[in-house]
């Protein structure tokens, strides 16, 4: 097997298009050898705990709605290509991501990592969906099989708060600027939403070094 890490945000439209191109390539290679990783980062790490308005963060981030319809045009473009729907004037709040990523990291301990991220990317940009709520965030976990009561006891405290914030700024120290970013085996990082072709190439020369290993 080959690690494969990814460094994301579960409201980051880029990594959701990145995931979406991945896992249609992944589904042409059954037989594929990743084994898969998230890491937390945090676009808006300075994000209040309670989120905020989404009219609010785009002006302040975008500069008002011209500037982040320009923003967003190849956005919308790659994910009606990938049909994955999202009507981006439907979400509400922008939340502050803390908390969904102790969601995905705990989930992770059970195996169910990979299935957390995609119900967060459902619930955010399908659902239009609070995914700073830790309510929700007890929904989505139970959703994918995960003990609602202890997910309750987690999130009353602080457990792995400081751990998700020192692993963002690992992530940073490392050159790590956006997400999503692809590790392949530790040693090569793919940065940005990479096409579907592009991960079929990698995902074939991978067998084929793998192969002329073993003969």
């Amino acid at each position: 097997m080959i690690k494969l890490d990814i460094i994301s945000d579960p409201v980051c439209p880029w990594c959701y298009i990145g995931k979406a191109e991945l896992d249609h390539a992944l589904a042409e290679r059954p037989d594929h050898p990743f084994t898969i990783e998230w890491h937390p980062f945090q676009l808006n790490p300075d994000m209040p705990a309670e989120g905020m308005d989404r009219k609010d963060y785009m002006e302040m981030k975008f500069g008002g709605q011209s500037g982040a319809a320009s923003a967003y045009a190849t956005v919308i473009e790659r994910t009606e290509a990938l049909d994955l729907s999202i009507d981006f004037s439907a979400i509400d709040r922008q939340p502050n991501t803390l908390n969904a990523h102790r969601l995905i990291h705990w989930a992770g301990l059970e195996g169910r990592q990979t299935p957390a991220v995609s119900a967060l990317f459902k619930a955010f940009f399908n659902e239009y969906r609070d995914i700073g709520d830790t309510e929700i965030l007890i929904e989505i976990g139970s959703s994918i099989g995960m003990n609602p009561e202890i997910l309750k006891r987690l999130f009353s405290g602080d457990a792995d708060v400081q751990s998700i914030k020192d692993r963002d700024v690992h992530a940073r120290q490392r050159g790590v600027s956006g997400v999503p970013c692809f590790i392949v085996a530790n040693t090569h990082a793919l940065r940005g939403a990479q096409p579907k072709s592009l991960w079929l190439q990698v995902l074939d020369e991978l067998s084929e070094n793998m192969k002329e290993s073993t003969d």
